[in-house]
């Protein structure tokens, strides 16, 4: 556009120059030379006023707004100026995860956990999130221990107990589990947190009271049967916008509480997804072959398995090892 305008201006500079030069010429009468001048004023402020008025460009276009890749990566490059902000790492963690981006947000949370010296909750327990994303076996392993390390520090942190709570029950420590999850319970959570808190103690004093061992025990072979498959689709009315995290989720119909088996994917449609029982969330707490069971996929804009107002979702109901590939179309807006 600069180029533009000073072509321009070129232009008019030497229209300017071809009508008053013959006014200006030597030994022309005074009022000649004023005329030359309103002629050259008319041509320039006339001609830039008409151009301004009557031109389509934006002279004033409101620049566009970030896109979220755009602020963190901004973030990112303030960080590497100010390496000693603690708070910024632990920002910049949190936004990665956000974007899905789980081993920068593992490296960030670790930036951050050796600035603290280890002594930050959120340190520790951010790497966790990362790395149980990165490989859910991961609970069973370094993330677990980073969690522990997170409830000595913070005992009565909510999101340490409750990840306290389930790495206890994954590796089958159940009184401990059911005792970090009745303290988060006696913390009066969110209404929409509470009844997942209550379904877990539930399942616990079900196998405790069924004298269920410790350890637990070698996992049964898979039923080949026993699979939920569906193509997920965006609905024609739905935006083109696909940002954000597929959450698909198998529930039984009509049930609160956390879902039977769920899976975290790249929102790109259409796309074909299959669970089985060892998606589940809960060991032990699974579906089986001719089972009914509701099939839900949200797009979490966010990232948050948690709807949100306005997440597209969509859900078609299946009968386990019996409907094959059914076509779930998310052509729904969480309310």
């Amino acid at each position: 556009m600069s180029v533009f305008v000073l072509l321009v201006a070129a232009v008019t500079v030497a229209v300017v120059v071809l009508v008053t030069l013959p006014l200006v010429r030597a030994g022309s009468e005074p009022p000649a030379r004023w005329a030359a001048l309103a002629v050259a004023a008319v041509l320039v402020v006339g001609g830039s006023a008409l151009y301004v008025t009557w031109s389509n460009w934006k002279w004033r276009a409101t620049p566009e707004a970030d896109s979220p890749q755009t602020m963190v990566a901004r973030l990112a490059r303030e960080q590497e100026k100010h390496p000693q902000n603690l708070a910024g790492w632990l920002m910049l963690g949190r936004s990665y995860l956000v974007l899905q981006e789980y081993p920068l947000a593992l490296r960030a949370y670790e930036r951050a956990d050796r600035l603290s010296g280890g002594k930050d909750v959120d340190a520790l327990l951010g790497q966790a999130e990362a790395l149980s994303l990165i490989d859910e076996s991961e609970l069973s392993g370094r993330a677990g221990r980073l969690i522990e390390q997170a409830l000595l520090l913070a005992p009565d942190s909510g999101q340490a107990l409750f990840f306290g709570g389930a790495v206890a029950a994954r590796r089958g420590d159940l009184p401990v589990a059911r005792e970090r999850f009745a303290r988060l319970l006696a913390m009066n959570p969110p209404a929409t947190v509470r009844p997942i808190i209550e379904q877990q103690i539930s399942v616990i004093d079900e196998k405790l009271a069924g004298g269920a061992p410790a350890a637990p025990a070698a996992p049964a072979a898979p039923d080949p049967a026993a699979a939920v498959r569906v193509t997920v689709s965006l609905g024609a009315r739905l935006s083109a916008d696909t940002s954000g995290a597929l959450f698909v989720f198998v529930r039984k119909p009509g049930e609160r509480g956390p879902p039977l088996a769920a899976k975290r994917l790249d929102g790109h449609f259409p796309q074909s997804v299959t669970l089985t029982p060892a998606d589940a969330l809960i060991p032990g707490r699974t579906f089986a072959a001719g089972q009914e069971v509701q099939v839900l996929a949200r797009l979490a804009r966010s990232g948050n398995p948690v709807g949100a107002k306005g997440d597209p979702f969509g859900q078609v109901s299946y009968r386990v090892g019996k409907d094959g590939v059914v076509n779930l179309v998310i052509d729904q807006l969480t309310p």
